[in-house]
């Protein structure tokens, strides 16, 4: 089994050259178009994962999933027009650092929502965060 870790820092990296290749193709063309292809890319790299692993037991799923499946693709969708517009309009180096403050909603948010508990070292983090993200967007 291949640690949770690993597979995070798959998704800064992925996230990383989603950046870079966004910055290029989203240039010529309608933000909300870009997101769109994007999007249907990702339903269809999804749905090969998907059935490349066999995971297609949608009986398994309950109403309750399926509710905050669905409010978190909209959050996703929002939150991807949203970033493809600031990179149509900003430059990549100071979009990326902004974005990433989702770390910091993630740490507030999971702390008032999902009570989970508020370290001091992730505290610290979050600060360090918050002022890297204002240094590089300044």
């Amino acid at each position: 089994m291949i640690d949770w870790r690993l597979y995070a820092i798959g998704s800064a990296f992925f996230a990383a050259l989603t950046a870079l290749l966004a910055k290029v193709g989203v240039a010529d063309v309608d933000s909300n178009l870009a997101t769109f292809i994007r999007t249907v890319v990702i339903l269809g790299l999804s749905a090969l994962v998907v059935s490349v692993r066999g995971g297609w037991a949608l009986q398994t799923l309950s109403g309750r999933s399926l509710t905050f499946l669905a409010l978190s693709g909209i959050a996703t969708g929002m939150s991807w027009l949203c970033y493809f517009k600031a990179l149509q309009a900003g430059p990549a180096s100071r979009v990326a650092p902004i974005d990433k403050l989702s770390v910091v909603f993630v740490v507030l948010l999971a702390g008032a929502l999902l009570h989970e508990q508020l370290t001091f070292k992730v505290g610290i983090g979050a600060l360090l965060i918050t002022a890297g993200a204002v240094l590089m967007a300044v």
